[in-house]
């Protein structure tokens, strides 16, 4: 019988696996120059995954985590897409095979949160850059609109216009989730159940501000025309435990 690992959060015990169990999220997916992004992550030792010449993928993305087990927060998400830890190396050619086959896996560069109870679980449990931050966030209306800001300076405003239906009631998905914090880079295995899924090209109007996490955007060439964007207004996640890649 395998054993069930417990953390201690604030003095609240949260068993593993993390189960959402209701969340709705909206993003754009933002093509970036493939080495100032690499310079933003090299911290990390991970790589930036090429989807063509020169070319990497950023997403931001806002999350309400209406239901789940560290309680209902929102969150702001600045991730890359970067190849497994393992792999040394490679072309395009085979970037674009791990990120069709689902070999890929996704960055957590910046994750703000407006839960203090969060935001230790995430950096204890998982090693996840989170950070307190201010939000007003509409994920109901048919157009998505979020803000974050903090420490009194706006971090980004993201607008998505509707898209077109998916078929079908959502696909199950499994990839990782990589996280640096004090010098120690994660991995986690991060389980989505999306419902109601839509999306189309285009479609995201994004305004920078004042604060650092704006600036590095900034310097990624945002804000830009987003490659996609895309609404979720059902989704399930599960968060195992954490390893680590390097320390």
């Amino acid at each position: 019988m395998s054993e069930t690992t417990t953390h201690s959060i604030l003095g609240t015990p949260v068993e593993m696996p993390v189960q959402v169990r209701t969340a709705t999220a909206f993003m754009g997916v933002f093509s970036v120059p493939a080495v100032r992004a690499q310079a933003l992550i090299a911290p990390t030792g991970l790589d930036i995954l090429r989807y063509r010449p020169g070319r990497g993928l950023c997403t931001l993305v806002f999350v309400d985590y209406v239901d789940g087990d560290l309680g209902p927060y929102n969150e702001f998400g600045v991730c890359f897409l970067v190849r497994d830890h393992e792999r040394a190396g490679g072309g395009v050619v085979q970037d674009v095979r791990q990120l069709v086959t689902g070999g890929a896996g996704a960055l957590i560069h910046r994750l703000p949160v407006d839960g203090e109870f969060t935001l230790a679980a995430g950096r204890g449990i998982w090693g996840f850059p989170k950070t307190l931050a201010d939000f007003d966030a509409d994920h109901r209306g048919n157009i998505k609109r979020g803000s974050v800001s903090a420490d009194g300076a706006l971090i980004a405003k993201l607008t998505v216009a509707p898209g077109i239906g998916l078929p079908g009631k959502g696909i199950a998905a499994s990839l990782a989730a990589y996280s640096h914090l004090d010098g120690t880079t994660r991995r986690t295995t991060w389980s989505m159940n999306p419902s109601g899924v839509r999306t189309r090209p285009g479609g995201a109007t994004l305004e920078l501000g004042s604060h650092p996490i704006a600036d590095e955007l900034r310097s990624l060439g945002l804000p830009r025309r987003a490659l996609v964007t895309s609404s979720i207004p059902d989704l399930k996640m599960t968060f195992g435990d954490a390893t680590r890649v390097t320390s």
